[in-house]
């Protein structure tokens, strides 16, 4: 039977192979990382097989949790950058929602100010996106 070094050796290089050819955003890097330092600790000081897996787990962790504090995550970029014109199809009542054409589309929309209600047929600016749902503002609040 292999010794659990060696193991931990296998393990800890398959696991950084790993990240090679299917990245996980270096999870199985760190993990792999961890299992090669619980290599070396297990010749030195770590004798028992449950304390071996203990410190891999808690290392991994740790690893992970201090490399995603350095790494910066994109923002995502919605597609609705500045304020575009659409047009109601329907009354979008004061706090609740109503539809809009936007680009050729029909979109679910609500208005930004939950007090105010748009006509249908009126142009509205697209100011924002919650998911599937468009924010809006008329045209002739925002233009006076």
């Amino acid at each position: 039977m292999p010794s659990t070094t060696l193991i931990w050796l296998l393990a800890g290089s398959g696991l950084c192979l790993l990240e090679l050819f299917m990245p996980t955003a270096f999870a199985a890097f760190l993990a792999g990382i961890s299992a090669l330092v619980v290599a070396f600790l297990s010749q030195t000081i770590l004798g028992k097989l449950w304390l071996q897996i203990v410190v891999w787990l808690f290392l991994s962790t740790v690893l992970v949790v201090l490399s995603r504090r350095f790494m910066t995550v994109p923002k995502r970029k919605t597609k609705i950058q500045h304020a575009i014109i659409g047009e109601t199809l329907t009354e979008i009542p004061a706090g609740k929602p109503g539809r809009v054409l936007y680009e050729g589309n029909s979109w679910r929309a609500r208005c930004d100010d939950e007090t105010l209600s748009i006509s249908p047929n009126q142009r509205v600016y697209v100011t924002g996106r919650e998911g599937t749902t468009l924010i809006v503002m008329p045209e002739n609040l925002l233009d006076s």
